[in-house]
Protein backbone atom coordinates (compact mmCIF):
# COMPACT_ATOMS: atom_id res chain seq x y z
CA UNK A 1 0.00 0.00 0.00
CA UNK A 2 1.41 3.49 -1.05
CA UNK A 3 0.10 6.80 -1.70
CA UNK A 4 1.17 9.81 -3.23
CA UNK A 5 0.15 12.81 -1.75
CA UNK A 6 0.71 16.25 -3.39
CA UNK A 7 0.80 19.68 -1.62
CA UNK A 8 0.38 21.88 -3.31
CA UNK A 9 1.38 25.57 -0.81
CA UNK A 10 2.72 28.86 -1.71
CA UNK A 11 6.22 28.79 -2.26
CA UNK A 12 6.40 25.15 -3.60
CA UNK A 13 4.64 22.08 -3.90
CA UNK A 14 5.82 18.80 -2.19
CA UNK A 15 5.26 15.56 -3.31
CA UNK A 16 5.60 12.44 -1.27
CA UNK A 17 4.87 9.21 -1.37
CA UNK A 18 4.31 6.96 1.73
CA UNK A 19 4.54 3.22 1.90
CA UNK A 20 2.24 1.10 3.80
CA UNK A 21 3.10 2.09 7.37
CA UNK A 22 3.43 5.47 6.26
CA UNK A 23 6.76 6.04 6.64
CA UNK A 24 8.36 8.82 3.67
CA UNK A 25 9.88 6.87 0.95
CA UNK A 26 10.24 9.71 -0.99
CA UNK A 27 9.89 13.44 -0.81
CA UNK A 28 10.31 16.00 -3.80
CA UNK A 29 10.29 20.23 -3.36
CA UNK A 30 9.42 21.71 -6.19
CA UNK A 31 9.81 25.72 -6.19
CA UNK A 32 6.69 28.04 -6.90
CA UNK A 33 8.08 30.92 -9.55
CA UNK A 34 6.08 33.49 -11.14
CA UNK A 35 5.03 35.52 -8.38
CA UNK A 36 4.36 39.03 -8.11
CA UNK A 37 4.37 41.23 -5.44
CA UNK A 38 3.33 44.95 -5.81
CA UNK A 39 1.38 46.67 -2.84
CA UNK A 40 -1.60 44.91 -1.98
CA UNK A 41 -1.41 42.40 -4.87
CA UNK A 42 0.43 39.17 -4.63
CA UNK A 43 0.29 36.68 -7.84
CA UNK A 44 1.31 33.88 -9.10
CA UNK A 45 1.57 32.59 -13.07
CA UNK A 46 -1.19 29.50 -12.39
CA UNK A 47 0.52 27.67 -15.70
CA UNK A 48 3.98 27.81 -13.50
CA UNK A 49 1.92 26.37 -10.33
CA UNK A 50 0.52 23.87 -12.29
CA UNK A 51 4.03 22.69 -13.82
CA UNK A 52 5.16 22.31 -10.12
CA UNK A 53 2.23 20.20 -9.28
CA UNK A 54 2.78 17.86 -12.56
CA UNK A 55 6.71 18.08 -12.08
CA UNK A 56 6.69 16.85 -8.27
CA UNK A 57 4.53 14.38 -8.77
CA UNK A 58 6.34 12.60 -11.55
CA UNK A 59 10.12 13.09 -10.11
CA UNK A 60 8.46 11.69 -6.78
CA UNK A 61 7.08 8.48 -8.60
CA UNK A 62 9.96 8.01 -10.14
CA UNK A 63 12.09 8.02 -7.50
CA UNK A 64 9.58 5.77 -5.18
CA UNK A 65 10.63 3.04 -7.58
CA UNK A 66 7.40 1.31 -7.10
CA UNK A 67 3.51 1.52 -8.10
CA UNK A 68 1.44 3.15 -5.85
CA UNK A 69 -1.94 3.09 -5.13
CA UNK A 70 -3.89 6.43 -5.19
CA UNK A 71 -3.08 10.35 -5.13
CA UNK A 72 -4.52 12.94 -2.69
CA UNK A 73 -4.38 16.43 -3.16
CA UNK A 74 -3.73 19.64 -0.45
CA UNK A 75 -4.33 23.17 -1.45
CA UNK A 76 -3.61 26.27 -0.36
CA UNK A 77 -7.19 27.08 0.99
CA UNK A 78 -8.42 30.97 -0.11
CA UNK A 79 -6.30 31.42 -3.04
CA UNK A 80 -7.95 32.06 -6.64
CA UNK A 81 -8.36 32.19 -10.10
CA UNK A 82 -10.18 32.11 -13.19
CA UNK A 83 -10.11 29.93 -16.09
CA UNK A 84 -11.73 28.50 -19.13
CA UNK A 85 -13.94 24.89 -17.66
CA UNK A 86 -13.80 23.62 -21.56
CA UNK A 87 -10.21 23.73 -21.78
CA UNK A 88 -8.89 24.10 -18.28
CA UNK A 89 -6.91 27.49 -19.39
CA UNK A 90 -6.19 30.23 -17.03
CA UNK A 91 -7.58 33.59 -17.67
CA UNK A 92 -5.94 35.29 -14.70
CA UNK A 93 -3.35 35.42 -12.60
CA UNK A 94 -3.87 33.23 -9.32
CA UNK A 95 -4.50 36.00 -6.80
CA UNK A 96 -3.01 34.11 -3.61
CA UNK A 97 -4.42 34.39 -0.40
CA UNK A 98 -2.02 37.43 1.04
CA UNK A 99 -3.27 39.62 -1.40
CA UNK A 100 -5.26 42.45 -0.05
CA UNK A 101 -7.01 44.41 -2.84
CA UNK A 102 -10.49 42.98 -2.41
CA UNK A 103 -10.52 45.14 0.51
CA UNK A 104 -12.73 47.32 -1.68
CA UNK A 105 -15.47 44.32 -1.82
CA UNK A 106 -15.37 43.67 2.04
CA UNK A 107 -15.54 47.91 3.02
CA UNK A 108 -18.70 47.88 0.50
CA UNK A 109 -20.54 44.50 2.81
CA UNK A 110 -19.53 46.01 6.34
CA UNK A 111 -22.96 46.22 7.03
CA UNK A 112 -23.03 42.77 6.65
CA UNK A 113 -20.39 41.25 7.86
CA UNK A 114 -22.39 39.74 11.18
CA UNK A 115 -24.75 38.09 9.17
CA UNK A 116 -22.05 36.61 6.41
CA UNK A 117 -20.57 35.58 9.99
CA UNK A 118 -23.31 33.81 11.04
CA UNK A 119 -23.69 32.05 7.53
CA UNK A 120 -20.03 31.26 7.15
CA UNK A 121 -18.07 31.33 10.23
CA UNK A 122 -15.90 33.39 8.94
CA UNK A 123 -15.19 37.17 9.49
CA UNK A 124 -15.43 39.52 7.02
CA UNK A 125 -12.15 40.08 5.41
CA UNK A 126 -9.81 39.84 2.39
CA UNK A 127 -8.20 37.68 3.43
CA UNK A 128 -10.72 35.10 2.38
CA UNK A 129 -12.05 33.41 -0.92
CA UNK A 130 -15.37 34.90 -1.47
CA UNK A 131 -14.27 38.63 -1.70
CA UNK A 132 -11.35 37.85 -3.96
CA UNK A 133 -13.76 35.51 -6.03
CA UNK A 134 -15.69 38.70 -6.46
CA UNK A 135 -12.72 41.30 -6.96
CA UNK A 136 -11.61 38.54 -9.46
CA UNK A 137 -14.41 38.80 -11.41
CA UNK A 138 -15.45 42.57 -10.92
CA UNK A 139 -11.31 43.52 -11.94
CA UNK A 140 -9.44 40.61 -13.78
CA UNK A 141 -11.88 39.71 -16.31
CA UNK A 142 -13.40 41.49 -19.25
CA UNK A 143 -16.95 42.24 -20.00
CA UNK A 144 -17.08 39.36 -22.40
CA UNK A 145 -16.20 36.86 -19.75
CA UNK A 146 -18.15 38.18 -17.02
CA UNK A 147 -21.06 36.86 -18.76
CA UNK A 148 -19.11 33.80 -20.07
CA UNK A 149 -20.88 30.79 -18.80
CA UNK A 150 -17.74 28.83 -19.86
CA UNK A 151 -15.43 30.79 -17.44
CA UNK A 152 -15.57 30.63 -13.81
CA UNK A 153 -13.61 31.91 -10.85
CA UNK A 154 -12.97 29.21 -7.55
CA UNK A 155 -10.23 28.78 -5.42
CA UNK A 156 -7.43 26.91 -7.22
CA UNK A 157 -8.06 23.63 -6.23
CA UNK A 158 -10.79 23.17 -8.58
CA UNK A 159 -8.79 24.10 -10.68
CA UNK A 160 -5.72 21.76 -10.01
CA UNK A 161 -9.01 19.11 -9.91
CA UNK A 162 -10.29 19.65 -12.99
CA UNK A 163 -6.93 19.31 -14.88
CA UNK A 164 -6.12 16.28 -12.97
CA UNK A 165 -8.97 14.36 -13.60
CA UNK A 166 -11.94 16.22 -15.31
CA UNK A 167 -13.75 16.69 -12.35
CA UNK A 168 -15.55 20.40 -11.50
CA UNK A 169 -15.48 19.87 -7.34
CA UNK A 170 -13.66 21.11 -4.53
CA UNK A 171 -14.03 19.52 -0.91
CA UNK A 172 -15.67 21.26 2.60
CA UNK A 173 -12.71 21.91 3.92
CA UNK A 174 -12.08 24.35 0.94
CA UNK A 175 -15.10 25.47 0.78
CA UNK A 176 -15.36 26.33 3.90
CA UNK A 177 -12.95 29.01 3.60
CA UNK A 178 -15.06 31.23 1.01
CA UNK A 179 -17.22 32.36 3.16
CA UNK A 180 -20.04 31.15 0.74
CA UNK A 181 -20.53 27.88 2.32
CA UNK A 182 -23.10 27.20 5.01
CA UNK A 183 -21.43 25.39 8.04
CA UNK A 184 -24.93 24.63 9.31
CA UNK A 185 -26.34 23.08 5.93
CA UNK A 186 -22.34 21.97 4.40
CA UNK A 187 -23.87 24.21 0.83
CA UNK A 188 -23.46 26.75 -0.58
CA UNK A 189 -25.53 29.37 0.84
CA UNK A 190 -27.27 31.69 -1.49
CA UNK A 191 -27.79 34.50 0.72
CA UNK A 192 -24.00 34.69 1.13
CA UNK A 193 -23.12 34.39 -2.36
CA UNK A 194 -26.08 37.28 -3.22
CA UNK A 195 -24.00 39.70 -0.69
CA UNK A 196 -20.77 39.41 -3.06
CA UNK A 197 -22.57 38.91 -6.71
CA UNK A 198 -21.42 35.41 -7.25
CA UNK A 199 -23.33 32.87 -9.53
CA UNK A 200 -23.61 29.62 -7.58
CA UNK A 201 -24.21 27.74 -10.78
CA UNK A 202 -20.51 28.57 -11.77
CA UNK A 203 -19.37 27.60 -8.68
CA UNK A 204 -18.13 24.00 -8.05
CA UNK A 205 -19.90 21.13 -6.55
CA UNK A 206 -19.44 20.39 -2.56
CA UNK A 207 -17.80 17.04 -1.84
CA UNK A 208 -16.04 15.20 0.96
CA UNK A 209 -12.53 14.76 1.96
CA UNK A 210 -12.19 10.96 1.59
CA UNK A 211 -14.12 11.26 -1.94
CA UNK A 212 -12.94 9.25 -5.05
CA UNK A 213 -13.15 11.99 -7.76
CA UNK A 214 -11.64 9.76 -10.83
CA UNK A 215 -8.27 9.08 -12.64
CA UNK A 216 -5.78 11.32 -13.50
CA UNK A 217 -2.90 10.67 -15.74
CA UNK A 218 -0.72 13.31 -15.06
CA UNK A 219 2.16 11.95 -13.24
CA UNK A 220 2.10 8.71 -15.93
CA UNK A 221 0.40 5.99 -14.52
CA UNK A 222 -3.30 6.07 -14.17
CA UNK A 223 -3.72 6.74 -10.64
CA UNK A 224 -7.35 7.74 -8.74
CA UNK A 225 -8.05 10.82 -6.93
CA UNK A 226 -9.36 9.51 -3.53
CA UNK A 227 -8.47 12.45 -1.38
CA UNK A 228 -9.20 16.19 -1.45
CA UNK A 229 -8.54 18.91 1.73
CA UNK A 230 -7.72 22.27 2.56
CA UNK A 231 -3.52 22.70 3.47
CA UNK A 232 -3.77 23.36 7.56
CA UNK A 233 -6.76 21.26 8.18
CA UNK A 234 -4.62 18.25 6.58
CA UNK A 235 -2.04 19.31 8.86
CA UNK A 236 -4.55 19.43 12.11
CA UNK A 237 -5.36 16.20 10.89
CA UNK A 238 -2.11 14.39 10.83
CA UNK A 239 -0.88 15.83 14.29
CA UNK A 240 -3.45 13.48 15.95
CA UNK A 241 -5.60 16.71 16.61
CA UNK A 242 -9.28 14.83 16.37
CA UNK A 243 -10.43 15.03 20.41
CA UNK A 244 -12.06 18.96 20.73
CA UNK A 245 -9.96 21.33 22.80
CA UNK A 246 -6.72 19.81 20.73
CA UNK A 247 -4.77 22.42 18.32
CA UNK A 248 -1.61 22.48 16.38
CA UNK A 249 0.10 25.56 14.66
CA UNK A 250 1.93 25.51 11.97
CA UNK A 251 5.06 27.81 10.98
CA UNK A 252 5.14 27.91 7.26
CA UNK A 253 4.61 31.19 5.15
CA UNK A 254 2.30 32.08 7.75
CA UNK A 255 1.37 30.61 11.15
CA UNK A 256 -1.72 29.17 11.22
CA UNK A 257 -2.98 27.93 14.61
CA UNK A 258 -6.12 25.62 14.50
CA UNK A 259 -8.11 24.18 17.13
CA UNK A 260 -10.61 21.54 16.65
CA UNK A 261 -14.15 21.60 17.70
CA UNK A 262 -15.46 18.99 17.29
CA UNK A 263 -19.22 18.40 15.90
CA UNK A 264 -20.62 21.50 16.22
CA UNK A 265 -19.74 24.54 14.03
CA UNK A 266 -19.32 26.99 17.71
CA UNK A 267 -18.47 31.12 16.55
CA UNK A 268 -16.02 32.63 17.90
CA UNK A 269 -16.78 35.42 20.21
CA UNK A 270 -12.43 36.09 20.23
CA UNK A 271 -12.84 37.67 16.40
CA UNK A 272 -11.12 33.65 15.22
CA UNK A 273 -12.65 31.46 12.35
CA UNK A 274 -15.21 28.44 12.40
CA UNK A 275 -14.69 26.20 9.42
CA UNK A 276 -14.85 22.73 8.36
CA UNK A 277 -12.09 20.59 9.57
CA UNK A 278 -12.95 18.04 7.45
CA UNK A 279 -16.51 15.70 6.01
CA UNK A 280 -15.95 12.63 5.78
CA UNK A 281 -18.15 10.27 3.74
CA UNK A 282 -19.40 8.51 6.17
CA UNK A 283 -21.23 11.62 7.09
CA UNK A 284 -19.25 12.64 10.11
CA UNK A 285 -18.09 16.17 10.26
CA UNK A 286 -15.37 18.05 12.02
CA UNK A 287 -15.34 21.57 12.61
CA UNK A 288 -12.11 23.98 13.89
CA UNK A 289 -11.53 27.30 15.13
CA UNK A 290 -8.29 29.12 13.60
CA UNK A 291 -6.37 32.26 13.46
CA UNK A 292 -3.60 33.00 11.41
CA UNK A 293 -0.58 35.22 11.21
CA UNK A 294 0.41 36.07 7.55
CA UNK A 295 3.68 36.54 7.64
CA UNK A 296 6.27 34.75 9.79
CA UNK A 297 8.43 32.59 7.09
CA UNK A 298 7.44 35.34 4.89
CA UNK A 299 8.57 37.86 7.17
CA UNK A 300 11.88 35.84 7.67
CA UNK A 301 11.98 35.62 3.46
CA UNK A 302 12.13 39.53 3.91
CA UNK A 303 14.35 40.24 6.39
CA UNK A 304 17.04 37.75 3.74
CA UNK A 305 15.17 40.25 0.49
CA UNK A 306 16.77 43.17 2.25
CA UNK A 307 19.94 42.10 3.44
CA UNK A 308 19.83 42.05 7.30
CA UNK A 309 19.90 38.14 7.59
CA UNK A 310 21.84 35.53 4.85
CA UNK A 311 19.74 32.40 5.81
CA UNK A 312 16.89 31.73 7.93
CA UNK A 313 19.76 29.51 10.69
CA UNK A 314 20.79 33.55 11.12
CA UNK A 315 17.17 33.93 13.37
CA UNK A 316 18.87 31.60 15.71
CA UNK A 317 22.83 32.64 15.09
CA UNK A 318 21.89 36.44 15.83
CA UNK A 319 18.88 36.29 17.37
CA UNK A 320 20.49 33.92 20.23
CA UNK A 321 23.97 35.94 20.60
CA UNK A 322 22.32 38.32 22.62
CA UNK A 323 20.12 38.41 26.25
CA UNK A 324 16.99 40.49 24.50
CA UNK A 325 16.07 42.49 21.88
CA UNK A 326 17.14 45.57 23.85
CA UNK A 327 13.82 46.80 23.94
CA UNK A 328 13.15 46.74 20.27
CA UNK A 329 9.38 44.93 19.46
CA UNK A 330 9.20 43.76 15.90
CA UNK A 331 5.03 43.60 14.34
CA UNK A 332 4.95 41.30 11.36
CA UNK A 333 1.90 42.56 9.71
CA UNK A 334 3.96 42.60 6.53
CA UNK A 335 0.72 41.71 4.57
CA UNK A 336 -2.47 42.93 7.04
CA UNK A 337 -3.34 41.44 10.42
CA UNK A 338 -5.66 38.72 10.84
CA UNK A 339 -7.40 37.13 13.81
CA UNK A 340 -8.32 38.39 16.38
CA UNK A 341 -7.61 42.32 14.89
CA UNK A 342 -9.00 41.72 11.46
CA UNK A 343 -7.23 45.20 9.90
CA UNK A 344 -6.05 44.12 6.57
CA UNK A 345 -4.49 47.74 6.10
CA UNK A 346 -1.99 47.16 9.36
CA UNK A 347 1.50 46.96 8.57
CA UNK A 348 4.73 45.84 9.91
CA UNK A 349 6.52 47.40 12.31
CA UNK A 350 10.12 47.74 14.33
CA UNK A 351 9.57 50.00 17.97
CA UNK A 352 11.57 50.92 20.11
CA UNK A 353 14.68 51.47 18.17
CA UNK A 354 17.85 53.26 19.80
CA UNK A 355 20.83 53.90 18.57
CA UNK A 356 22.42 50.80 20.40
CA UNK A 357 19.79 48.44 17.96
CA UNK A 358 22.14 46.45 16.43
CA UNK A 359 20.92 43.95 13.56
CA UNK A 360 20.76 40.65 16.35
CA UNK A 361 18.35 42.58 18.53
CA UNK A 362 16.33 43.42 15.52
CA UNK A 363 16.98 39.94 14.18
CA UNK A 364 15.81 38.56 18.28
CA UNK A 365 12.56 41.24 18.08
CA UNK A 366 11.75 39.42 14.64
CA UNK A 367 11.74 35.94 16.39
CA UNK A 368 10.08 36.98 19.66
CA UNK A 369 7.32 39.04 17.53
CA UNK A 370 6.15 35.77 15.77
CA UNK A 371 5.73 33.94 19.00
CA UNK A 372 4.03 36.91 20.31
CA UNK A 373 1.38 37.20 17.85
CA UNK A 374 0.57 33.49 17.80
CA UNK A 375 0.27 33.27 21.62
CA UNK A 376 -2.42 36.30 21.24
CA UNK A 377 -4.00 33.38 19.01
CA UNK A 378 -4.15 31.02 21.58
CA UNK A 379 -5.16 33.59 24.51
CA UNK A 380 -8.26 34.06 21.69
CA UNK A 381 -8.62 30.51 21.48
CA UNK A 382 -8.31 29.54 25.04
CA UNK A 383 -11.24 32.19 25.92
CA UNK A 384 -13.46 30.68 23.53
CA UNK A 385 -13.13 27.11 25.22
CA UNK A 386 -13.35 28.92 28.44
CA UNK A 387 -10.14 26.61 29.53
CA UNK A 388 -6.32 26.46 28.53
CA UNK A 389 -4.66 24.65 25.84
CA UNK A 390 -3.03 21.59 27.52
CA UNK A 391 -0.39 22.16 24.90
CA UNK A 392 0.28 23.58 21.34
CA UNK A 393 1.45 21.01 18.87
CA UNK A 394 3.60 22.80 16.26
CA UNK A 395 4.97 21.85 12.46
CA UNK A 396 6.84 23.58 9.78
CA UNK A 397 10.30 24.71 9.14
CA UNK A 398 10.52 27.29 11.23
CA UNK A 399 10.11 24.78 14.44
CA UNK A 400 13.50 24.21 14.18
CA UNK A 401 14.58 27.70 15.56
CA UNK A 402 15.48 27.43 19.05
CA UNK A 403 14.92 31.06 19.43
CA UNK A 404 11.05 31.15 18.24
CA UNK A 405 9.62 27.53 19.94
CA UNK A 406 11.39 28.79 22.91
CA UNK A 407 9.61 32.17 23.20
CA UNK A 408 6.59 30.71 22.30
CA UNK A 409 6.28 27.99 25.19
CA UNK A 410 7.82 31.26 27.20
CA UNK A 411 4.38 33.15 26.53
CA UNK A 412 2.13 30.16 26.72
CA UNK A 413 3.49 29.18 29.68
CA UNK A 414 2.68 25.52 28.33
CA UNK A 415 4.92 23.00 26.55
CA UNK A 416 5.41 22.98 23.00
CA UNK A 417 5.61 19.80 20.96
CA UNK A 418 7.64 19.80 17.75
CA UNK A 419 5.98 17.54 14.77
CA UNK A 420 8.58 14.76 14.13
CA UNK A 421 7.72 15.14 10.16
CA UNK A 422 8.50 17.99 7.85
CA UNK A 423 5.89 17.21 5.64
CA UNK A 424 2.67 17.35 8.16
CA UNK A 425 0.08 18.83 5.09
CA UNK A 426 1.39 15.67 2.94
CA UNK A 427 0.88 13.11 5.75
CA UNK A 428 -3.02 14.69 6.32
CA UNK A 429 -3.72 14.27 2.49
CA UNK A 430 -2.29 10.76 2.58
CA UNK A 431 -4.57 9.89 5.26
CA UNK A 432 -7.89 11.47 3.43
CA UNK A 433 -6.50 9.75 0.45
CA UNK A 434 -6.21 5.72 1.99
CA UNK A 435 -9.61 6.63 3.70
CA UNK A 436 -10.94 7.03 0.10
CA UNK A 437 -9.40 4.65 -1.44
CA UNK A 438 -8.89 1.56 1.22
CA UNK A 439 -11.90 2.90 3.03
CA UNK A 440 -12.41 4.07 6.67
CA UNK A 441 -9.45 2.67 9.39
CA UNK A 442 -7.07 2.91 6.41
CA UNK A 443 -5.80 6.31 7.74
CA UNK A 444 -5.36 5.55 11.13
CA UNK A 445 -1.56 4.92 10.85
CA UNK A 446 -1.54 8.29 10.15
CA UNK A 447 -2.29 9.67 13.96
CA UNK A 448 -1.49 6.69 15.88
CA UNK A 449 1.58 6.81 18.02
CA UNK A 450 3.56 9.78 16.69
CA UNK A 451 5.85 11.69 19.36
CA UNK A 452 7.68 14.80 19.62
CA UNK A 453 11.10 15.41 18.72
CA UNK A 454 11.29 17.96 20.69
CA UNK A 455 9.47 19.52 23.67
CA UNK A 456 9.73 23.28 24.78
CA UNK A 457 8.92 24.06 28.00
CA UNK A 458 8.57 27.61 29.79
CA UNK A 459 11.56 28.65 31.15
CA UNK A 460 9.78 32.47 32.60
CA UNK A 461 8.04 33.04 35.32
CA UNK A 462 3.39 33.82 35.33
CA UNK A 463 4.68 37.33 36.15
CA UNK A 464 7.48 37.69 33.41
CA UNK A 465 5.29 35.87 30.92
CA UNK A 466 2.49 38.37 31.36
CA UNK A 467 4.83 41.16 31.44
CA UNK A 468 6.36 40.11 28.17
CA UNK A 469 3.15 39.70 26.30
CA UNK A 470 1.42 43.31 27.75
CA UNK A 471 4.26 44.90 26.22
CA UNK A 472 4.40 43.29 22.92
CA UNK A 473 0.62 43.95 22.76
CA UNK A 474 0.93 47.57 23.71
CA UNK A 475 3.37 47.99 20.92
CA UNK A 476 1.23 46.44 18.43
CA UNK A 477 -1.68 48.26 19.53
CA UNK A 478 0.09 51.83 18.96
CA UNK A 479 1.33 50.32 15.13
CA UNK A 480 -2.33 49.54 14.33
CA UNK A 481 -3.93 52.53 15.49
CA UNK A 482 -1.43 54.54 12.61
CA UNK A 483 -2.77 51.85 9.77
CA UNK A 484 -5.56 52.76 7.40
CA UNK A 485 -8.68 51.86 9.79
CA UNK A 486 -8.55 51.89 13.49
CA UNK A 487 -9.19 48.10 14.30
CA UNK A 488 -11.57 46.91 17.31
CA UNK A 489 -11.16 43.15 18.82
CA UNK A 490 -13.14 40.74 16.64
CA UNK A 491 -14.35 43.22 14.80
CA UNK A 492 -13.45 43.19 10.60
CA UNK A 493 -12.35 46.02 8.75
Amino acid sequence: MRVLAIDQGTSATKAVVFDDALGIVCEIDVPLTGQRFDGDAVEQDPLLLWDSVVRAGREALAAAGAAVDCVGVGNQGETVLGWRRSTGEPVTTAVVWQDGRSAAVTHRLRDHSDELQQISGLPLDPYFAGPKIAWVAENLLTAEQQVDPDIVVTTIDAWVLHRLCGQYVTDASTASRTMLLDLEELAWSGRAADFFGIDLSRQPRVVACDDTLGITEAFGPRLPVTGIIVDQQAALYAQGCLTAGEAKCTFGTGAFLLTNLGPTPTRSKQGLSTSVAWMLRDGVTTYCADGQVFTVGAAISWLERIGLIASPNDIDRLGLSVADSGGVAFIPSLAGVGAPYWDSGARGAFTGLSLSSGSEQLVRAVGEGIAAQVALLVRSIETDLGRPLQSLRVDGGITQSTLIMQRQADLLGTSVEVYPFTCATALGVAAMALRGHFGAGAEQVVVNGWRATQVFEPAVSDDERHALLADWESALNATLATSRTTPTLGSPS
